[in-house]
């Protein structure tokens, strides 16, 4: 069995229970839909024209019959309706966490190249499409089949000729319906992916909506924005228009089948050879007919979006982490905090040049280091490599003279602290953002390391405290508070390794100066990178390293760096002259 169809099938193993139940009422709906006609033709033919006695009691005995089969049948359908699609809406939810948690395991390389609103494309609507073929799909191809033959197999019996008028119609019907619905397949594979770019779009720009308003440029953003709705609606155009041919067709094929059989079928009951009782049998049946053609037609439509669904499901699950737990790694339950760099290099896809070029460097547990340079060195690369959230190309990073490759990224990420330059808060409260640090942090921990980070002042001045909702990415913060915060999330996780990308340039002098108290509080003791942006800030250091495109370039406390007049001097004295 192909690997896919495998774990395409897969998905209905916790359900195998209720499927079997869905199939079993779905059986039943098509019997009943072929019996009814043959409880009208037993009435009309049999007991009407026999003119017997109890002919009245026989009539109702019938109609108690069909009263009940058209309660069971009622009951099954509503079983269907509701159990079957809970059942594809559980499945959809299983797809759904397992896609989740596969893009979590997906390095930073990944997310460099990715656009956050088809990622939510695949997860979302191409996951609904796949759970109406899930339960959709068995249902129409059963009922289908069974009532197609059903319908055929029965008409055969009660007349040939009009059975023959049936198939002459039957398979350009089935053609024309065929052809219409790859047109309604390829429009909605198009809309697919023009309303991913919609969504990408609007991710894009709302994301990045002060920006958009402090340079006025709405009228750009609306332009892009018309241009890719635009796409879309046009894939909504050829959609519609093949829908109406479609659906339009089949009802001019339903009222043609019917005609020709009642011409067909009247000129039978001028022959002597059809009963008018057959006749209406007859046209119950026709009737019946596109029901099955429709939900095979429609199984055919789901069939093609669930798969191409699918695929862009398994697509994504097949792209591999290239950062994961080697077969042999520890957890290191406790470190010191040493790291060691030994001839690394980094470069960001194979056929771009290196980033980092040999770098070896040493730092001793509990170690204040402050890393400079120009833009665009690889200061923030030669950090995020430290957690892993990049590979190295070449050589290798040791903490406490364990290779990092030999760490589980959990232990290792565990031990490591980092607040970024770009803070990122989560929708929530203030104590929910802090207790991010710890899962299990109680309120009296999330407000100690509060204070600790000077956050608790300016926090119980917020409308309720730490019970304030923060907004979208913490909008309604100033940028020293979020980053107060920030740090306060890196006291409660207590990390013995700190990683500081510095942005206290765009503060405030008095921000400043509490990021810059919270942050010597926080780094007391710890292995501390502190990535510093304005030199002034590095003068507490107990080294600075300076990185070049070419390398570390020197090394030092400030005072020495200064002396020797190289490369920090030169930095240095320029920052002091902006």
């Amino acid at each position: 069995m192909p690997v896919r169809l495998k774990k395409f099938l897969s998905y209905y193993q916790p359900y195998i229970g209720l499927f079997i139940a869905d199939m079993v009422c779905a059986f039943i709906v098509s019997a009943i839909t072929l019996i009814l006609p043959l409880c009208i033709q037993h009435i009309t033919k049999n007991i009407l024209q026999n003119n017997s006695p109890d002919m009245l009691a026989q009539i109702l005995s019938m109609g108690v019959l069909m009263l009940i089969l058209i309660m069971i049948h009622t009951l099954c359908n509503m079983f269907v309706d509701y159990q079957g699609h809970m059942m594809g809406a559980q499945m959809e939810r299983d797809m759904r966490n397992e896609l989740f948690d596969h893009y979590q395991t997906l390095s930073f390389r990944f997310y460099d190249n990715q656009k956050t609103g088809q990622l939510m494309s695949r997860i979302t609507s191409d996951l609904f499409a796949l759970s109406e073929l899930y339960h959709h799909g068995p249902e129409d191809l059963a009922i289908g089949i069974i009532t197609l033959i059903g319908v055929l197999g029965i008409s055969l019996t009660i007349s040939v000729e009009l059975t023959i008028v049936i198939f002459i119609f039957v398979p350009i019907m089935t053609l024309f319906a065929v052809h219409f619905n790859r047109k309604m397949n390829r429009a909605l594979r198009l809309s697919k992916e023009r309303i991913a770019d919609v969504n990408s779009q609007v991710e894009d720009t709302l994301a990045g909506i002060r920006v958009v308003q402090s340079f006025a440029n709405e009228n750009v953003e609306q332009q892009k924005f018309s241009h890719h709705n635009n796409r879309f609606l046009a894939s909504r155009h050829d959609d519609y228009l093949s829908s109406a041919y479609f659906y339009g067709g089949m009802i001019a094929f339903t009222q043609l089948i019917t005609m020709a059989v009642i011409i067909v079928g009247a000129i039978s009951l001028m022959n002597a050879s059809l009963d008018l009782a057959d006749l209406l049998t007859y046209l119950l049946y026709v009737g019946i007919l596109v029901d099955p053609i429709q939900r095979l037609v429609n199984f055919s439509r789901l069939y093609q979006e669930g798969v191409t669904g699918f695929n862009r499901f398994m697509d994504m699950l097949d792209v591999a982490p290239d950062i994961e737990d080697s077969p042999s790694a520890i957890d290191l339950q406790h470190i010191d905090g040493r790291i060691q760099f030994k001839n690394v290099s980094f470069r960001y896809r194979n056929d771009y040049d290196d980033v980092l070029k040999n770098i070896n460097l040493t730092i001793p547990a509990g170690e204040y280091v402050a890393l400079v340079g120009l833009s665009g060195v690889g200061k923030t690369t030669l950090c995020s490599l430290i957690p892993r959230f990049y590979e190295v190309t070449a050589g290798e990073i040791l903490i406490d003279h364990h290779n990092i490759k030999d760490i589980t990224l959990s232990s290792l990420r565990g031990h490591i602290g980092v607040v970024d330059q770009d803070v990122y808060l989560f929708s929530g409260t203030v104590a929910e953002n802090i207790g991010y640090g710890k899962a299990d942090a109680t309120r009296d921990e999330i407000i100690a390391v509060a204070k600790q980070a000077n956050a608790h002042e300016f926090i119980m001045a917020l409308p309720d405290g730490y019970d304030t909702d923060i907004g979208q990415r913490g909008v309604k913060l100033s940028g020293g508070q979020k980053q107060r915060l920030s740090i306060a999330r890196v006291f409660l996780k207590n990390p013995p390794i700190i990683i500081f990308d510095e942005a206290t340039s765009a503060l405030d002098n008095e921000s400043e100066q509490a990021v810059q108290d919270s942050l010597e509080r926080l780094t007391h003791n710890r292995t501390t990178i502190v990535i510093a942006h304005r030199l002034s800030t590095v003068r507490n250091a107990g080294r600075v390293v300076v990185l070049t495109g070419d390398g570390i370039a020197e090394q030092g406390t400030h005072d020495d760096l200064i002396a020797s007049d190289g490369v920090y001097a030169d930095l240095y004295h320029v920052s002091a002259r902006i």
